[in-house]
């Protein structure tokens, strides 16, 4: 503890709260609460960073679903994991309502070759429709503000699991799960219903 006494400051002029209290301006209100995520209402990121296929095959989702004028996007953590690769993204492939929900784009922290490689495996001939994007340095997730830390299960920071209905280009519903990965709130039958 020693070695912290060298860098205190000293007082350099007592302090008296009531000689500043009638001259001090009031108080700022701050909180520690972290800001909500993307919400009801506000328009889809216009960011040209997502990546479809290849590196350089960029895909801008507030333009791609405004000309579509509605959609999903699903959010999932990781390419080949279980729960995206068994229940989450297959839901929505096998969804009787898929057609109805307009263009599907299927959004993870991942290059644009393991998502190829992951579309190629989930849907081979492609039929669904659905669109699979490489967010490869999480700039459309931190956007959306549906990161987290994930070092001990992916390795870095991935997208919560997600889907958000969007139409005219703004956010419709929003559906995230509550423990970032879980599959209850954001799976096809409860989002295409």
């Amino acid at each position: 503890m020693a070695f912290r006494a060298a860098f205190r400051r000293a007082p350099t002029k007592s302090f008296s709260l009531a000689a500043t209290t009638a001259t001090a301006a009031p108080a700022r209100h701050f909180h520690a609460t972290p800001r909500a995520f993307v919400k009801v209402g506000e328009p889809i990121p216009d960011l040209e960073v997502l990546q479809e296929n290849s590196p350089g095959n960029m895909v801008n989702l507030a333009k791609e679903l405004q000309a579509a004028g509605k959609g999903v996007i699903v959010g999932v953590p990781a390419a080949f994991s279980g729960a995206c690769s068994q229940t989450h993204v297959p839901g929505y492939i096998q969804h009787p309502k898929l057609k109805e929900a307009g263009q599907v784009f299927v959004v993870s922290v991942n290059d644009a070759f393991v998502m190829k490689a992951w579309a190629d495996q989930l849907d081979p001939t492609h039929e669904s429709g659905i669109r699979f994007l490489a967010d490869p340095a999480g700039e459309f997730t931190k956007a959306l503000d549906l990161g987290f830390e994930a070092p001990p299960i992916f390795g870095d920071k991935r997208s919560k699991r997600y889907a958000i209905v969007v139409e005219d280009g703004k956010v419709k519903a929003v559906h995230v799960e509550p423990d970032n990965t879980g599959t209850s709130v954001s799976l096809a039958e409860n989002v295409l219903a």
